[in-house]
């Protein structure tokens, strides 16, 4: 697995390399990392036709994590990106992203749209995260994690011991793995994450598709005006998913993901 330093300020950024193909950059949600592509489904149908590459966001899986907020703002995420992409020798990507990841992806779009040549956002949004992080994931989650790990942040979320669905024995050991600290202070800083204006979503020309699931309220009707806005975009729902649920079954997710990016 390749191991690089954050051209932003040195961390240990790490990802892998699977397939041949386009390049497509896969980002994952908060609190999971990117053992969450394999795990539901998703790498295999886009290795196929692409050279895949899924990072560990900086606090997540086996990439550096920092205890301080300031080190989780959209632009060291994106510069982080910016890294993994020159040290694969690449000028442009497609970009994947679910949740954090997909605000990732909309602000790496947004800051060099001539390196993005595709943007699929699941779960996304480009609105301000203030309050949602609660919404997210459970009230007082911030407060929770500080004071119980991830324990606690797993019990909010009714994924405890006994949880046996596949989805939920993915997201729990991969909530477990996490380091309390850096998610503490990556939900911290993720409260404070601003919106997108209107009128810079309406100037990004990068051809984007968003999804999200019609029980994920507020995304559903943030991911559907986000659409709406941008000038080369489509939005298609994901029936009865919830924002957790947003991954699996990845089905419908790829028949639409792989279209587009073709």
């Amino acid at each position: 697995m390749p191991v690089i330093p954050s051209p932003v300020d040195g961390i240990d950024l790490r990802y892998d390399v699977t397939g041949s193909g386009p390049a497509l950059v896969l980002l994952h949600g908060a609190v999971l990392t990117r053992a969450i592509w394999r795990g539901l489904g998703h790498l295999e149908p886009l290795a196929a036709q692409h050279t895949v590459i899924r990072m560990d966001l900086r606090g997540h899986g086996r990439s550096g994590a920092p205890h301080d907020p300031a080190h989780y703002t959209p632009e060291r995420f994106v510069g982080d990106l910016w890294g993994v992409l020159e040290a694969e020798g690449l000028e442009r990507a497609a970009l994947m992203g679910y949740s954090l990841g997909a605000r990732i992806a909309l602000a790496a779009a947004l800051e060099h749209p001539g390196r993005i040549t595709r943007l699929v956002s699941l779960g996304g949004t480009a609105s301000a995260q203030r309050g949602q992080v609660d919404a997210v994931f459970f009230p007082g989650v911030i407060d929770a994690v500080r004071e119980g790990g991830m324990e606690a942040f797993c019990a909010g979320q009714g994924l405890g011991p006994d949880v046996d669905s596949r989805r939920g024995r993915a997201t729990r050991a991969a909530f477990l793995a996490a380091d309390p600290r850096a998610v503490t202070a990556l939900l911290t800083a993720t409260d404070a994450t601003p919106g997108v204006p209107d009128d810079v979503l309406a100037a990004c020309p990068v051809p984007a598709l968003w999804m999200a699931g019609t029980e994920d309220h507020p995304r559903f009707e943030e991911s559907r005006r986000a659409a709406r806005l941008m000038p080369d975009a489509d939005f298609v729902p994901l029936p009865g998913r919830d924002h957790g649920g947003t991954l699996f079954p990845p089905g419908a997710i790829l028949e639409h993901a792989l279209s587009f990016l073709r």
